[in-house]
């Protein structure tokens, strides 16, 4: 009995340091953030370069809004749809897979690639050949073949009588890859290009040029250029391992434990289940890992709770955003005029009128349709751009449309007939089209506001302002 007190009050203890080292900062909906969680998310969010600073308790208002929205996000079940799950698996396994991998484990790939560069050099060293090569097909005529071989001949007989090797490639040479670079080839080793190529090149000695011999797509000329040992395995570890890992080496030997992990379970488990094991067991080890894994989780969550209730359907209603822009015109007030409509540039002189008395009586959306279909159907007659500048945005709005001093018209090129149509807005913009974009931000802002001040109504929030204090300065 008294083993099994002393046992109790040891664990006491115990939780009692762990929270004293650790305490709640703030509880969402009962739900405990620790000091430790609400850090980590501080300093990421208030690091340097970061503009929009917050201090401790400008922060933890902003952190509590978004909780709350991850709540509400798992009140409506998002967390079950399969898009988000995929999505937040992909975010996640990024950073647990490479744990998988053993120690030493990429290292040995590395080095069993080397020993198989190694093997397939079958004791010979690298070569760096040039070529020029005159194309001949298979099923070339007698003629062709007459006609290619008088020209590699005629080739060899310049290069003997001392033309440049480079220069004559690019000139004659009909590997045009290899031309362009005065006939170089990467360094090669055995079996790499085809026999009679191989076979030539490796009889070479540096500087030597061969005589014109037949290959199966052509006739070809070699100059050996270089030959040397394959470098040691430390000169060429980093770039064998940069190869490996762009190869996917790592998420291969992350599936090769997994797949032995779930062969091990004698198919009791799924490969996502030993996933989703071995992600709480380093998120245990490793808070960090704990809290990046928590962001992914949540910030998903979060965007895709806003985008359904407020982003997204606020973007569609253009009766709120008629409505919202009316109720807040001043916000949007200009201090210089604008010119909303469109600036326009016509290959023919006639063409500047007819697309004045084209559009004269047309919405502003019907514009752009109605030009392309009465002018650029067969070819592009008229360039138009449409929509509201303000000073200084199109040098030819400032001439003709906002009648700046000074302003000069500046034709697009093969279009040298200018024209503006539209209106000046003098104090502001006339429709909350003009400023779409804004109005559409603004208003999905305010909803926001609406949203996070139901979700407070909604939801308990408890914040604990003596822990919140020492946030930083424990």
């Amino acid at each position: 009995m008294k083993k099994t007190i002393i046992s109790f009050a040891l664990a006491a203890i115990a939780l009692t340091a762990a929270a004293q080292e650790d305490p709640i900062v703030m509880r969402i909906n009962g739900a405990p953030v620790t000091r430790s969680e609400f850090e980590y998310n501080y300093n990421k969010n208030n690091s340097e370069g970061v503009i929009d600073k917050k201090n401790v308790e400008e922060y933890a208002e902003l952190f509590v809004n978004y909780k709350l929205k991850v709540l509400a996000a798992l009140d409506d079940h998002l967390d079950t749809l399969s898009s988000y799950q995929k999505e937040f698996r992909q975010y996640r396994d990024q950073q647990i897979r490479p744990l998988l991998v053993p120690e030493g484990a990429k290292e040995k790939e590395c080095r069993a690639y080397y020993d198989s560069m190694v093997a397939r050099l079958e004791g010979k060293q690298l070569l760096q050949p040039a070529h020029i090569l005159i194309h001949l097909a298979q099923d070339a005529t007698e003629e062709q073949r007459t006609a290619a071989k008088a020209r590699i001949d005629s080739v060899y007989q310049a290069l003997k009588d001392g033309a440049d090797f480079a220069e004559l490639a690019k000139q004659v040479s009909q590997d045009l890859g290899s031309a362009a670079r005065g006939g170089m080839l990467p360094w090669i080793g055995p079996n790499q290009l085809v026999k009679e190529f191989e076979d030539v090149a490796y009889s070479l000695e540096v500087n030597e040029i061969s005589e014109p011999f037949l290959m199966p797509f052509g006739y070809d000329v070699v100059k050996l250029m270089g030959k040397k040992d394959l470098e040691s395995y430390e000169e060429l570890h980093d770039m064998i391992m940069k190869y490996l890992d762009g190869q996917g080496l790592e998420n291969h030997l992350a599936q090769q434990v997994l797949d032995s992990l779930a062969t091990q379970s004698d198919g009791q488990k799924t490969v996502e289940q030993i996933l989703d094991e071995k992600t709480e067991e380093f998120c245990a080890k490793d808070s960090e890992l704990k809290y990046l894994v928590q962001e992914y989780h949540d910030g998903l969550l979060l965007f895709e709770e806003c985008n359904r209730r407020i982003w997204e359907p606020s973007a569609k209603d253009t009766l709120a955003l008629a409505n919202y822009f009316k109720l807040n015109k001043n916000q949007y007030a200009w201090s210089e005029p604008h010119f909303s409509g469109m600036v326009y540039y016509c290959k023919q002189p006639a063409h500047v009128k007819a697309v004045k008395k084209l559009v004269k009586k047309l919405p502003q959306d019907k514009w752009m349709t109605t030009i392309r279909e009465t002018f650029n159907k067969d070819s592009i007659m008229v360039r138009v751009e449409r929509r509201v500048f303000k000073k200084g945005d199109n040098s030819n709005i400032d001439r003709l449309a906002l009648k700046v001093k000074g302003a000069e018209l500046k034709p697009v090129k093969g279009y040298p007939n200018v024209g503006v149509f539209g209106k000046v807005l003098k104090k502001g913009p006339a429709e909350w089209t003009d400023v779409s974009n804004q109005v559409v931000n603004d208003y999905q802002r305010f909803k926001e506001d609406e949203f996070v001040a139901e979700l407070r109504k909604r939801y308990t929030v408890e914040i604990d302002k003596e822990v919140l204090s020492t946030v930083n300065a424990h």
